[in-house]
């Protein structure tokens, strides 16, 4: 214990930390990520002064992963693929939370969504494993180190994850549960490991407030094929300004409509997509992948 007490800081700690986690995450070199860490943070400049509509974390997040090498790009793609536990991790990667400050409240946010998304694709995996898409197609694209590609074959059970947050939150979490239970004692190791894990989540961890999170990030992910809105755009709809917050989904097709939080309401609308005019002032950039 006197050990412990007397232990000095080092408080350059976890500076170096999150540099190492950036540089692993975009497969860059230490000091390639020490800069990018660097023009996030300036000294004496924190987040929370930046101005509102400006969010420089997502902008130079996406400039580097788009010079990402062939290597680093396959390592994600690998990840991409690897249903349920890695796809989760690589969807909340892409969609970081928008840090800038908008009318419209927290996007893209919650410690819990990758977890969350893992348990969607272990709930269709147990109710429906006809939508898995085939491991030998998954591993094919992977390998070409294009997300794109990646998301072609998991396009049906992306949007299908989605759509289990339409219901009420009561049903899918015993859905959820139903799905772990299975899983822990399913025969394959990989089925197994994950349900364990995954359940110890769901017996531990609050889940609930990252819910709207994960919706943003499948929204996001479902509307780049079309090039619609993804959640965190500017619009416009019946002569008022607002931001996208979701979007709403039919069994195929784009989205047949938007949830959208106008800057003179309080609560979020929904407005069919045919009525919506995406030509407002921009928010911040959103990572495409």
């Amino acid at each position: 214990m006197t050990a412990t007490r007397n232990r000095r800081p080092v408080p350059d700690r976890a500076r170096k930390r999150a540099i190492r986690a950036l540089a692993a995450e975009l497969g860059v070199a230490y000091s390639v990520a020490a800069r990018l860490h660097a023009a996030q943070n300036p000294p004496g400049r924190p987040h929370a002064d930046a101005p509102a509509g400006v969010d420089e974390h997502r902008a130079w997040m996406s400039d580097a992963r788009a010079s990402r090498s062939f290597h680093a790009r396959v390592h994600d793609t690998r990840l991409a693929a690897d249903l349920p536990l890695g796809r989760a991790e690589h969807l909340v990667r892409r969609f970081p939370p928008l840090r800038a400050i908008t009318a419209a409240g927290p996007l893209y946010a919650g410690e819990g969504r990758e977890t969350i998304i893992a348990m969607l694709y272990a709930v269709l995996a147990h109710e429906s494993p006809g939508l898995l898409p085939p491991a030998h197609e998954l591993t094919w694209a992977a390998e070409l180190g294009e997300e794109a590609a990646v998301d072609i074959p998991c396009a049906g059970l992306d949007r299908a994850a989605r759509k289990l947050l339409d219901q009420g939150r009561w049903q899918l979490w015993a859905r959820v549960e139903a799905a772990v239970t299975a899983g822990e004692t399913d025969p394959d190791r990989r089925v197994r490991d994950a349900a364990i894990a995954l359940g110890r989540e769901l017996r531990s961890t609050s889940l609930r407030g990252s819910l709207e999170g994960v919706r943003h990030i499948l929204d996001a992910l479902l509307v780049e094929p079309f090039g619609a809105p993804a959640p965190g755009t500017r619009v416009r709809a019946g002569g008022a300004e607002g931001t996208v917050i979701g979007a709403c989904w039919e069994q195929t097709g784009p989205p047949t409509g938007y949830r959208v939080r106008l800057d003179t309401e309080s609560l979020a609308r929904i407005v069919p997509a045919g009525e919506l005019d995406a030509g407002a002032a921009p928010e911040p950039d959103l990572i495409r992948g």
